[in-house]
């Protein structure tokens, strides 16, 4: 399961931020062998002061369109199948909603299996 954030500043449309949350889901399906309706998204804006990061870090420059996306899931991913993923998001970042490169900032977060619970209270992957 993984559990996303993408966190942007106000004033994107419904659609964009639907489109963003797409994009990821599409390239965790595809990539990272997340199964189907394994989307659990938060998608939040916030005011202009409220993200508060470097001009530029690591030879990207960022906008006031950076976007930060966080993703909490089980750990075993490859390193080539992590790779393979961030340049899906951002391709598609640039594609679909003309994004700079630059502005999107990926964090993977890998927890055990027993960490999750869907519902009830109860461990659903804990064996």
């Amino acid at each position: 399961m993984p559990f996303v954030r993408i966190d942007l500043r106000r004033g994107k449309s419904a659609e964009y931020r639907k489109t963003l949350g797409e994009i990821v889901y599409k390239a965790m399906i595809d990539l990272i062998n997340v199964p189907l309706n394994d989307k659990f998204q938060v998608i939040t804006e916030h005011d202009h002061g409220d993200l508060n990061h470097a001009d530029s870090y690591m030879g990207n420059d960022y906008s006031n369109d950076v976007v930060f996306i966080q993703i909490t899931l089980n750990a075993g991913r490859t390193v080539e199948m992590k790779k393979a993923f961030y340049r899906r998001i951002v391709d598609d970042f640039q594609s679909e909603l003309q994004g700079r490169p630059d502005d999107i900032v990926i964090n993977l977060v890998e927890v055990a299996k027993e960490n999750w619970s869907f519902g009830h209270g109860i461990a659903q992957y804990a064996t």
